[in-house]
């Protein structure tokens, strides 16, 4: 189960990484903002988004032992969305020990 998470959000990081490059040299956001910002369902994506930056936020809250660490991944959640969001969860899944599973995974705090 723990290798075939570690594929999936390896692919996931991946393709997240490549769409937002590829559209990143194609469109640029700051010049589209203001037709972007007046349709009803980018305003709706944008606040899902940050609902579900919220609660990845609470998981690395009770996950991380140290401010500075839970500012930075705030930081990078905002930033980056599930580019962040899929290299956290890599980082934990390879931070678990042979023999440790999901309930490690969620469960077990680091540091």
């Amino acid at each position: 189960m723990i290798n075939a998470l570690k594929v999936l959000f390896s692919v996931v990081l991946v393709w997240m990484c490549y769409v937002v490059i590829t559209t990143s040299l194609n469109s640029n956001l700051f010049t589209n903002w203001d037709y972007l910002g007046s349709i009803p369902w980018m305003r709706a994506t944008l606040w899902d988004f940050y609902a579900n930056v919220l609660v990845i936020f609470v998981w690395v809250c009770y996950k991380e032992k140290y401010l500075l660490v839970k500012i930075t991944w705030l930081i990078l959640l905002f930033a980056l969305g599930s580019i962040a969001s899929c290299a956290f969860v890599l980082i934990q899944l390879f931070r678990l020990k042979p023999g440790e599973g999901v309930k490690e995974l969620f469960g077990k705090k680091n540091g």
